[in-house]
């Protein structure tokens, strides 16, 4: 039996993007999941996170409604693994360090999210 993708990259959903339309959206919304489950919330750059589980982009960010991360044990070979399955790597956000890739973006989308790789 061929093994998942979930199995060969030991996949985990590392956290879930969502896409707010301002700043103040973004810290009222990150608020409300500090409200439901007790998550508390830290300003970045570009968005609001509600402990390390969700990030807020303080404008819209990749994907129509937000995006997905996920950390796979090994980038590069997730990478090639999922263009043979037709997704197609959105190389200006590749980020590489010693050579390997830790982070990049795809450019298709499911259900509205974006979907990113960061190496675990």
């Amino acid at each position: 039996m061929n093994k998942s993708a979930a199995d060969l990259f030991e996949m985990k959903v590392t956290h879930i993007g969502i896409n707010a339309d301002s700043g103040e959206q973004a810290a009222a919304w990150a608020a409300d999941f500090l409200k439901l489950m007790g998550i508390p919330t830290r300003q970045g750059e570009k968005s609001v996170w509600a402990g390390s589980l969700v990030e807020i982009m303080k404008g819209n960010g990749r994907g129509t409604v937000g995006h997905i991360a996920f950390a796979v044990n090994d980038c590069d070979k997730a990478i090639e693994y999922f263009q043979g399955l037709g997704m197609t790597p959105v190389e200006e956000t590749r980020k590489v360090a010693d050579g390997k890739t830790t982070f990049i973006y795809f450019e298709e989308e499911i259900a509205g999210f974006a979907i990113h790789l960061n190496q675990a």
